[in-house]
């Protein structure tokens, strides 16, 4: 029966990952309205990747230091962050859309794939303080955020601007559902 709880933290860290991969998708339907090669994509989803993962592992890290000196307060404070963290995406899906004002070459890459993975280390902060498995997590955001920021820069060649406001209020919804379970756990 072991098995058990392993399988839903599985699902429940599937289902984040997906929520914090959202805002990467949604960004990345803007950024596909710029022209971009094959390559660039490619480039674009692998340092989003990267950052979906030192972002969360260096949450985490500090998020295990806190639990450890505070204990069970930090799983509400945890619960809280997911809360707090999933209002704001909702919010921030019915202003109106924003135009980039870079590209996604140098600086600009380095600074796209930040923006899109700060509220991955806020996660990483709560996780760290509940205690879930540090490289099961760090896959799952690295591989989730990688595949919607591909599938949202492919998506812009194709589709205007109206998904992105949806698919980021489900990833916000999805953050307040988890930050409430661990709130009242």
């Amino acid at each position: 029966m072991a098995s058990v709880p392993y399988v839903g933290e599985l699902i429940t860290l599937s289902f984040m990952a997906l929520a914090l991969g959202m805002d990467a998708f949604s960004v990345g339907l803007g950024m596909g309205m710029i022209p971009l090669r094959l390559r660039r994509i490619l480039l674009i989803g692998l340092v989003v990747g990267a950052f979906h993962i030192m972002m969360p592992f260096t949450g985490m890290v500090l998020g295990r230091f806190l639990s450890n000196q505070l204990g069970d307060v930090t799983t509400i404070a945890g619960g809280a962050l997911l809360v707090i963290l999933g209002i704001q995406m909702f919010r921030s899906s019915i202003q109106k859309e924003r135009a980039p004002v870079f590209t996604p070459v140098g600086f600009g890459l380095l600074i796209f794939a930040l923006s899109v993975s700060l509220d991955s280390f806020s996660v990483g902060l709560s996780l760290g303080m509940f205690g879930v498995r540090t490289v099961l997590t760090l896959i799952l955001f690295g591989l989730m955020s990688t595949l919607l920021t591909w599938i949202g820069l492919l998506l812009g060649k194709k589709v205007q601007g109206i998904l992105g406001a949806y698919s980021e209020m489900f990833g916000g919804s999805i953050l307040c559902a988890f930050g409430m379970q661990l709130i009242l756990s």
